[in-house]
């Protein structure tokens, strides 16, 4: 077993606070940087070197300077490297380097098609790389350069394809990506897939992995972006199933790429090269595919339109970007983000659907708290994210009861992280749900499921406020599930479709929404009395924005005791008009009211690009025997949590915004982080620390100012003394 790597020496006083422009060096933990756009690549890379190739930041040096050979009649030079990566616990010399990393500054692209560029089309970038790799020193032998954009693995051979030693001149060839800790055991002559040893893909990286995929197909095969969104995300189902022949039946992988496979070339007319991928790679990935469609037959998942289409050269590039990760292993928070950040690009809604914020989704669920055993529903779903986050939740939970447990090998968490992953598929399985309108989106939320439990799980496309009648395809199939009929549900999340531009008309539906339960419902028009100014019905309602219709359906969907957390336009909650205060009217006879937050404009205008101020509402639906006892015995006073967060830690142009000190500088705090480090052959535990600043973000802490509410005055709310 290696020794325990070294600790840098930390100074006893805390780095400065931060300017605007700057930033704390995550090699070093405390060195204060200029942030410029090449920077925040830079810093990017960093921090993946780390928490995806297990590298020990002791044994890597910013801007490390690499002597040129003088040219005939010249002089020696020297050209910095943005990252150098020495041999563990060497000294940093140039007999210890064994890996460079070139970054720059993400280019403009402005709204033109992002085009990926090719190994082959990069010659210049990769000839510089390839130089540096040359004179570095004699053990470098692997390469990164990237832009934020483009990016490209190299490795300096020393074999020929014969396998006969590399005299005199240096040979490269690429990658599809590097291997983890110090590589000592690494061999790429064969299948690419053996870089797997990864296994957990980086938050950052994995985005970046999917955004280079998505932006392939667009730019490189023609298609328009949802299109391109689609075809890749079929390949990304056969990537995981895939996954699950291969760890369930023990099957060998089909979802893999030799080195060679990344450099096949074919010469076109005009006699330039260009790279035409594998057609035994391509052959595999639709093959694997259409196992795909017949596994999910059952669930409808795929239809006659769902065809693979993508050409060769498509399939290799992306098999060869997505073969080294073991996603089962990754991260789901690392999959949900990578995969949100496609669906809100590519799938904007028409109907009102404003994606709710990650940010926003987490609070909703962490107030709402949902149990292992409860059934959770979101009748809205869009592309998912309240459903997942209550994977998270769990998840979290889960790993806070095992003591945030630290582990000694990367095996030991891959299988901890599979049997967490078998957990949530079940709960997804038997208590998660969720429906929408739109027939893709409720697909989206499907396949997101998909990346996170290598389960379905349950999304139907249905009209939530005609259920149990909808005449979409998904009511019969919703039908099948006694756990989400009207009156059944432990907990509703949900971020409706809202405005009096989309009114909802139908009189089949509205009828079902004059009555409820013996009770008048919200679809009239309302007046005031003159004489006693009380609300009274004015005929029923032509049209009502459909807004103030789910909040009826949340209430009449859960069960008396359960909880509702909704996202609704500000104006519901303080219009004076006869119609929003008679749903007030309705909220407040058949609920408790559990809590009100009200959300800046930041919160949906970056993300969404809407331009609205909303509340996120909590309440807890009221027993017959409650409803009873306030009849006889009049409306019970009990405390009610209100918050308004001034701070969502963005601004509306959606640039993160920390805490600044009375003087306006940026405030930092250390972090500390567990890692599994790959050091002289062998995997080494070590807790990371670094300062980072902190985000001005209100929700965290409303989250737990609710909770301490929620415990200080316990006994003092109604459904409590009654239970």
């Amino acid at each position: 077993m290696p020794e325990q790597p070294r600790k840098r020496s930390e100074s006893a006083a805390p780095p400065r606070a931060l300017g605007d422009d700057e930033t704390i060096d995550y090699i070093t933990g405390k060195d204060i940087l200029k942030l410029t756009e090449a920077e925040k690549v830079r810093q990017h890379i960093a921090r993946v070197l780390v928490h995806q190739y297990g590298i020990n930041p002791d044994d890597m040096k910013r801007d490390y300077a690499i002597e040129i050979p003088a040219t005939e009649g010249g002089r020696k030079t020297r050209k910095k490297v943005s990252i150098a990566v020495f041999e563990p616990g060497e000294p940093k010399t140039p007999d210890h380097l064994r890996r460079i990393v070139i970054t720059k500054q993400r280019p403009r692209t402005g709204r033109t098609v992002t085009k990926i560029r090719t190994h082959e089309q990069a010659t210049n970038d990769i000839n510089e790389l390839e130089f540096l790799m040359s004179v570095a020193g004699p053990k470098c032998h692997l390469g990164l350069w990237t832009d934020d954009i483009d990016l490209y693995f190299v490795e300096k051979i020393k074999l020929d394809d014969e396998g006969r030693e590399v005299r005199f001149e240096d040979r490269f060839r690429p990658l599809p990506n590097w291997p983890r800790g110090d590589d000592s055991a690494f061999d790429a002559t064969g299948d690419a897939t053996s870089l797997k040893e990864i296994r957990r893909a980086d938050k950052y990286m994995l985005r970046f992995a999917f955004r280079r995929c998505h932006n392939y197909i667009h730019g490189n095969e023609g298609l328009p972006k949802d299109a391109a969104f689609w075809q890749f995300l079929y390949v990304l189902f056969a990537k995981i199933y895939d996954e699950r022949q291969v760890r369930e039946e023990g099957k060998d992988s089909r979802f893999r790429i030799d080195i060679a496979d990344l450099v096949r070339t074919e010469t076109t007319a005009t006699g330039a090269k260009r790279r035409s991928g594998s057609p035994e790679v391509a052959g595999r990935i639709k093959e694997l595919f259409q196992e795909v469609r017949e596994f999910y037959k059952e669930q409808k998942l795929f239809d006659h339109r769902d065809e693979l289409t993508l050409t060769d050269p498509a399939l290799t590039f992306i098999v060869g970007e997505l073969a080294p990760y073991d996603l089962g292993s990754t991260d789901i928070d690392a999959k949900g983000v990578a995969y949100q950040e496609l669906v809100g690009d590519n799938l904007r809604g028409d109907r009102g659907q404003y994606f709710t914020p990650n940010e926003a989704v987490k609070l909703v669920v962490d107030i709402l708290d949902p149990q292992e055993h409860e059934t959770v529903f979101d009748p809205c779903c869009g592309t998912g994210g309240f459903l997942r986050e209550t994977l998270n939740h769990l998840l979290r939970k889960w790993q806070k009861a095992e003591g945030n447990g630290t582990f000694t090998n990367a095996k030991e968490l891959a299988l901890k992280m599979a049997d967490h992953r078998r957990k949530l598929a079940a709960y997804a399985d038997e208590h998660l749900f969720g429906a929408d309108f739109d027939p893709f989106l409720r697909r989206a939320t499907v396949m997101s499921l998909m990346t996170l439990t290598d389960t379905a799980g349950h999304a139907f496309h249905m009209d939530s406020l005609a259920f149990p009648d909808s005449h979409l395809a998904g009511n019969d199939e919703a039908m099948r599930f006694p756990r989400i009929e009207l009156g059944k549900l432990d907990v509703l999340m949900t971020n409706p479709p809202f405005g009096s531009d989309i009114p909802v008309s139908e009189d089949m539906i509205l009828t079902r929404f004059r009555k409820s339960g013996g009770q008048f419902g919200v679809a009239y028009n309302w007046t005031r009395d003159k004489d006693t100014g009380k609300l009274v019905r004015a005929g029923e309602a032509t049209a009502v924005s459909p807004e103030q219709l789910f909040v009826q359906r949340a209430v009449e969907w859960v069960k008396p005791g359960g909880r509702i957390g909704i996202v609704l336009p500000n104006g519901i909650l303080s219009n004076p008009g006869p119609s929003d205060e008679a749903v007030r009217r309705y909220i407040l006879d058949q609920c408790w009211i559990l809590g009100s937050v009200e959300l800046p404009v930041e919160t949906f205008i970056a993300e969404a690009n809407v331009n609205i101020l909303t509340t996120l509402l909590f309440l807890r639906r009221k027993t017959d025997q409650e409803r009873q006892e306030e009849i006889e015995f009049g409306k019970a006073d009990y405390p009610v949590f209100m918050a308004v967060a001034e701070k969502v830690g963005i601004d509306r142009r959606g640039n993160k915004v920390y805490v600044r000190t009375p003087d306006g500088e940026i405030v930092t705090e250390e972090k500390t982080e567990h890692e599994i480090l790959r050091i002289g052959g062998a995997e080494v535990q070590r807790n990371i620390s670094r300062r980072e600043p902190v985000l001005d973000n209100d929700l965290p802490k409303i989250a737990e100012a609710y909770h301490e509410f929620s415990e200080d005055h316990a006994h003092e709310f109604p459904w409590n003394a009654r239970s």
